[in-house]
């Protein structure tokens, strides 16, 4: 496997831990599913993502693309709005995702 691929799906794996980490962590600190379900989908999808591009499968940089979207549009605007660290720290890990993902399914 190239450097490039590994540093895909390392990302894509570390990026599926901290999301359903984070969206666990929210949920045993206030008890919000909300947390907790988006959370563990994104961080499904990151972990998807890794596993595909590991495996050499089909579409694994476009499901990480896909769950740094989804990231995205939840936690930018709520960034803006809140201006609380950790919309604000959800935000920089969608956009890395977003540089990262993106910029290889435009080099591909």
């Amino acid at each position: 496997m190239q450097a490039s691929q590994q540093h895909l799906q390392f990302s894509s794996f570390v990026l599926a831990v901290l999301t359903a980490g984070g969206g666990t962590m929210g949920y045993v600190k206030t008890r919000s599913l909300p947390s907790i379900i988006a959370g563990c989908s994104v961080g499904f999808l990151y972990a998807l993502g890794g596993y595909r591009i590991q495996n050499r499968q089909p579409y694994g940089v476009e499901i990480s693309l896909l769950a740094s979207m989804i990231l995205g549009c939840a936690s930018f605007p709520r960034a803006i709005k809140l201006r609380k660290p950790v919309p604000i720290l959800l935000s920089i890990l969608s956009a890395f995702g977003l540089f990262t993902f993106g910029g290889a399914v435009v080099r591909a």
